[in-house]
């Protein structure tokens, strides 16, 4: 366990919710789906954007994410249903109930400044706009890497055949077509958490508020973002290496049958020849 460290704000900060009114605030994170369409919240009042944060049921907020998380902070379980029953319609590409990845946290008010993060709770001196758009931005990290963590094992079964297949000849014509899709699969979750969701980015937040970045950094540390993000990307790293050489061996057997093909139609039509000569 590493030592607790301070995670304060600055007291300039606009506050939220402060000790005498409430002592802990539960916050969960969704992944809804491939996409959240943003834009029809233009016209709705917001407190921050970059990531938006808008208000939410009696006394909660929500932080939105473009690429189709959202995180609640403060409401009620009922009012968690209800407000993302409302976002369906703004939601792309939706995902099944069961494929929904979800991230719960606690956070706490800390006044000693002693501030620590373990066992699904964050213990903080104050609860912020910036302080929840920053926890907001680590559990959403934390749940798409965890959706691709799950995608990416299930490939890896899928395609364990085929790695296994290499110590023999491959015999199927099907297996071009199955790691083609892998392959095709690898490349989009690549694009989604490096060029969509920016896993390794610090939030555009910071740069207006540098002395949060000790917090990201800590909350990063926590839901080891950067190790996940390292990890997945040599699995998906290897299922292309893979996929890539069993392609190359389909593609190697396919050139020799033509050849063979194109010497068995030389070998015919020089017998055909020798008939006419010889026998004809």
């Amino acid at each position: 366990m590493q030592e607790p460290t301070a995670l304060s704000t600055s007291d300039s900060a606009t506050q939220l919710y402060s000790s005498s009114s409430t002592n802990s605030l539960r916050g969960i994170a969704v992944f809804l789906g491939e996409r959240l369409n943003l834009r029809l919240f233009n016209n709705t009042e917001s407190l921050a954007s970059d990531p938006l944060l808008v208000r939410a049921g009696a006394h909660g907020y929500a932080v939105l994410f473009p690429y189709g998380v959202a995180v609640l902070f403060g409401l009620e379980p009922v009012e968690e249903v209800a407000f993302l029953t409302q976002l369906e319609p703004l939601i792309e590409e939706e995902f099944e109930f069961k494929s929904k990845e979800t991230e719960e946290v606690e956070l706490r008010f800390d006044q000693t400044g002693t501030g620590r993060i373990e066992n699904g709770r964050i213990w903080l001196q104050s609860f912020t706009i910036e302080i929840l758009q920053l926890v907001a931005d680590v559990l959403a990290k934390s749940v798409v890497l965890a959706h691709y963590e799950n995608g990416t094992a299930r490939i890896f079964e899928q395609i364990e055949p085929f790695a296994d297949g290499l110590q023999r000849r491959p015999k199927s014509e099907q297996w071009g077509k199955v790691l083609l899709k892998q392959l095709g699969q690898n490349l989009s979750i690549q694009h989604k958490i490096v060029g969509r969701v920016e896993i390794i980015d610090k939030p555009e937040l910071l740069w207006d508020s540098p002395s949060l970045e000790r917090v990201y950094l800590r909350l990063e540390d926590e839901y080891e973002i950067r190790e996940r993000h390292l990890a997945l990307e040599r699995k998906l790293e290897l299922i292309s290496r893979t996929a890539e050489t069993v392609l190359e061996m389909l593609q190697h057997n396919s050139s020799l049958r033509v050849e063979w093909y194109i010497v068995a139609l030389i070998v015919i039509e020089i017998l055909l020849s020798l008939y006419d000569l010889f026998i004809a």
